[in-house]
Formats: C-alpha cells, sequence, structure tokens
C-alpha cells in the first residue's frame, strides 16, 4: 500500500527545511549546563555491557573533572534481559543493574574519585538506579 503524502505535509516539510529554527541539540544542552552541576543522571539502558563500562567509566571522570557531587546511574531493572536464554550467562552480571557497580568497585583508578556508592539500591527488585558521591578534588 502507496500513502500519498498530503500537500499540507509537503508544505510543512519545505518549510521547516527552509526555516533557521532547528532542532534542539539535546547532547549540545546537556554539555553547556555540565559545568557547575551538583548532580549529573546518565542512563545505561539500551548499552552493551562493555560499552556501559565504557561509558560509565567516561562519565565518572568527565563529572569527578567538573567537581559534580553525585551521579544517578540509570541502568534499569534488567526485567527484560535476555540473559536467562543464554544458560552460559549469568543470570547476576549479564545485567547492567549489576555489572556496572560490580565494574566500578573493581576499578581502582574510578575508586579513587569515588566517595561512595549506595550499593544497597541496586539489591532491590523495584529499582534500576543507583548513585555514586564523588569526592571533592
Amino acid at each position: 500500500m502507496i500513502k500519498k503524502i498530503s500537500d499540507k505535509d509537503i508544505k510543512d516539510w519545505e518549510d521547516f527545511v527552509k526555516n533557521n529554527d532547528k532542532v534542539e541539540d539535546k547532547d549540545g544542552f546537556l554539555k553547556k549546563n555540565f559545568d557547575n552541576k551538583i548532580h549529573m543522571e546518565i542512563d545505561l539502558h539500551g548499552y552493551s555491557l562493555d560499552d556501559a563500562n565504557k561509558r560509565i567509566f567516561e562519565f565518572v571522570n568527565e563529572c569527578y573533572d567538573k567537581k559534580v557531587k553525585s551521579i544517578n546511574v540509570i541502568t534499569g531493572k534488567g526485567l527484560r534481559s535476555k540473559n536467562t536464554d543464554d544458560p552460559y550467562s549469568s543470570s547476576n552480571l549479564a545485567i547492567l543493574k549489576h555489572s556496572v557497580p560490580y565494574f566500578i568497585k573493581n576499578n581502582s583508578e574510578l575508586m579513587k574519585k569515588i566517595k561512595s556508592i549506595n550499593l544497597d539500591e541496586t539489591k532491590s527488585k523495584s529499582k534500576g538506579n543507583f548513585n555514586i558521591y564523588l569526592k571533592i578534588n
């Protein structure tokens, strides 16, 4: 089935393309507002295990350098994780909720910058996030 694009939709698109007002760059907004923040947040939904660990490493270092005091790390609850489909994967560590804090705790470079991690939050089945509190440099 081929759907015809209405004349109004075509005109709206042409107006949008000609207009100087573009869609806001949310990453640019985050970078502009990153300085002087007391609290930051990172959402790791959709990241692979390796990518989540790389991103959290970078993010903790960025926050520490910018003197951010706390970070809310959103990993998700792991309810839709496919780890139970693979008998060779760990049901505990294949979920970002458990593996990201494990990665952080075992990374001495990151732990030098961290005052505390609220790991009790990762034990709750109803929570898909935890907080990191950074040392002031």
